[in-house]
């Protein structure tokens, strides 16, 4: 089996437009969450979300290919540009055989589907745009991606709701650790903040009208977002004969299925996904440094993790910290484990953890160092980041410092 490693990093979401600008943001303890700008807002009942703001397409994409491309795929592109500059990988035509490409989404072309059926169903028209299949399909991004770069090994897209990109990265994790591929790029993007996306969320009556505060007593629900981010995850074999700089080695992943509810969680199945990364990662619980919490901002969501969290840690989970960095960014559903994990390579690289910012009182029935409002300079080696998704479908990624 061989050894994994992340030698780039791209994003692109609402607290920054690159890496540092969101390393710089979430040290900061900022938040994006604000009034939603979107057309038809007046008709919402839920106003406010984690908009990416001062984003010009035309800056990124000639205006003939824009026709092809929905948000999410522009923010994947743009986030895997990054990446790949970061990583100074050149892709040949040898290396492009053994390079491919996973992401995660939830909704897909979620933009290109609501301005068609507004076109359609609104404004009576009786055509669409003959590129609208191509837009909104949910591998558009992934394609797109392998097209720009010449990625011709593995590619295709994982959709599992919120915890999309970490399956997509899991995944990744095996490709290059199981010798399918020498370079995968992964991760994951999601542009849901349309009249649509939004409304559907609003019936599910989990969204905030104030801001998300996760794990703090008074919390209200979550905030919608959108963004994403984008790595290289490389063999490690492979990185060091080119002598790349390594940001971080991936050394476990674990998944698991409630099979319970369709919405609400259950522990068992975020304690065996946590419980099998570790064991994939070889590591005891109390070796985790940092949690990067899923953290919804719901009362279901926040309790159930915290009663996993100390079923898997024991009593280590006095002491880990756990923070939920959608207090900043917003929960960007099928994206949002993509830039969760930017908050992993921050603790480990820069030695920063970042906080889980809006929290305003301690809740008895969470009990855990969650970082409160302000982030934490301390030693990370080995991070967690977990995703749990509706459907009951789990996601645990384990990070350790570079080698």
């Amino acid at each position: 089996m061989r050894r994994v490693v992340i030698t780039g990093a791209g994003t692109l979401n609402p607290l920054g437009a690159d890496v540092p600008a969101t390393f710089s943001a979430m040290q900061q303890g900022k938040c994006a969450i604000g009034p939603l700008t979107c057309r038809d807002v007046e008709r919402l009942n839920i106003k406010i979300g984690a908009e990416i703001r001062d984003y010009k397409p035309e800056q990124h994409f000639a205006r003939n290919s824009l026709s092809l491309l929905d948000r999410f795929t522009q923010i994947a592109l743009v986030s895997a540009r990054q990446a790949m500059a970061q990583s100074g990988l050149v892709i040949d035509e040898a290396l492009g055989l053994r390079a491919g490409v996973i992401l995660g989404t939830a909704g897909g072309g979620n933009t290109t589907v609501d301005d068609n059926y507004r076109a359609v169903y609104a404004e009576g028209k009786d055509r669409v745009h003959p590129f609208v299949v191509p837009r909104l399909m949910h591998n558009a991004a992934a394609s797109h991606v392998s097209m720009e770069f010449g990625l011709k090994g593995p590619g295709y897209t994982v959709s599992t709701a919120c915890a999309s990109a970490n399956h997509a990265m899991g995944q990744a994790f095996h490709m290059v650790r199981g010798g399918g591929a020498d370079v995968m790029l992964t991760g994951g993007s999601e542009a849901m903040l349309c009249f649509g996306g939004i409304k559907a969320w609003e019936g599910l009556r989990v969204m905030s009208r104030d801001t998300c505060r996760p794990f703090s007593r008074d919390r209200s629900g979550m905030v919608q977002g959108e963004g994403g981010a984008v790595f290289v995850f490389e063999d490690y074999d492979h990185a060091r004969a080119r002598d790349a700089e390594i940001l971080a080695e991936v050394v476990g992943f674990g998944m698991s299925s409630d099979a319970g509810d369709i919405v609400m969680p259950d522990r068992d199945g975020p304690v065996r996904a946590m419980r099998a990364a570790l064991m994939d990662a070889a590591l005891a619980p109390d070796r985790v440094d940092y949690v990067n919490a899923h953290g919804t901002g719901t009362a279901a969501n926040d309790r159930t993790e915290a009663e996993a969290l100390r079923a898997v840690m024991g009593a280590h989970a006095d002491a880990v910290p756990v923070s939920s960095t959608k207090s900043m960014h917003g929960h960007l559903i099928g994206g949002t484990s993509a830039v969760e994990l930017l908050g992993c390579l921050m603790a480990l690289c820069e030695g920063v953890i970042p906080p889980t910012v809006n929290f305003n009182e301690p809740d008895p029935e969470i009990g855990l160092d969650v970082v409160p409002n302000s982030a934490r300079e301390v030693r990370v080696d080995v991070t967690m980041s977990n995703a749990f998704a509706f459907g009951g479908l789990n996601a645990v990624l384990v990070l350790r410092r570079a080698p």
